[in-house]
């Protein structure tokens, strides 16, 4: 317990670091995000609850979060094909206007499935003493709300598909593999790419699927 907790004391200080050094944040205008968000619809849904699993929810996220994603996808920090063509001519007020509306809009949950929640739950709660692995809460909140004044992501509700793609993504690039998707925009620290390393594909899907399912 002692080595779970020292551990997450390092994600939640790494990840502390990351947020803090992010894009700043201009003024954001839900309603002005609402008109803008129009062109987000065919991949993430008119209110944020995208309906493939492929592309996230962004409905309920925190508004810090987002602008710094956005911003990290635009310099090439974070790798998003699909995006290119769109952050082209986003700004730095597009990207608070559309935080604000998405923050604004309420999540629509999945639903774990019930042969992977224990193992999930145990995972999220109390990460994994023998391998390292901390627990996802002490960053990212019992219910999975997150920190949106520090930029930790809301994660409660989300596709499972995604959080699996995402999960992999960062076990790729913190494991430095040489095929794959990689992900590597959580900072200096490394605090994802140093938990994600550490997971086996069996817990990334029973975390996933927990996750999915969480409030």
């Amino acid at each position: 317990m002692k080595l779970i907790n020292r551990a997450a004391s390092l994600v939640l200080v790494g990840m502390m670091g990351v947020a803090l050094a992010g894009t700043a944040q201009a003024g954001g205008d839900a309603e002005a995000g609402k008109a803008k968000s129009a062109v987000c619809a065919a991949c993430h849904g008119a209110d944020g609850n995208s309906a493939a699993g492929m592309f996230p929810k962004l409905a309920g996220q925190g508004e810090r979060y987002v602008i710094k994603q956005l911003a990290d996808m635009k310099a090439g920090k974070r790798n998003v094909p699909q995006m290119t063509a769109f952050l082209a001519t986003l700004t730095e007020q597009d990207y608070a206007d559309l935080a604000a509306y998405f923050s604004g809009q309420k999540i629509k949950l999945g639903a774990a499935k019930a042969d992977l929640v224990k193992a999930g739950q145990s995972l999220y709660r109390a990460g994994n003493a023998a391998s390292g692995v901390p627990a996802c809460s002490g960053c990212h909140g019992a219910t999975g709300a997150g920190v949106a004044e520090a930029g930790f992501p809301a994660l409660g509700g989300q596709h499972a598909e995604y959080i699996e793609a995402q999960l992999k993504a960062f076990r790729a690039a913190g494991r430095g593999d040489e095929t794959g998707a990689k992900r590597e925009n959580d900072g200096d620290t490394m605090p994802m790419r140093g938990a994600a390393a550490r997971l086996s594909d069996s817990e990334i899907k029973a975390l996933a699927s927990y996750i999915s399912g969480l409030h």
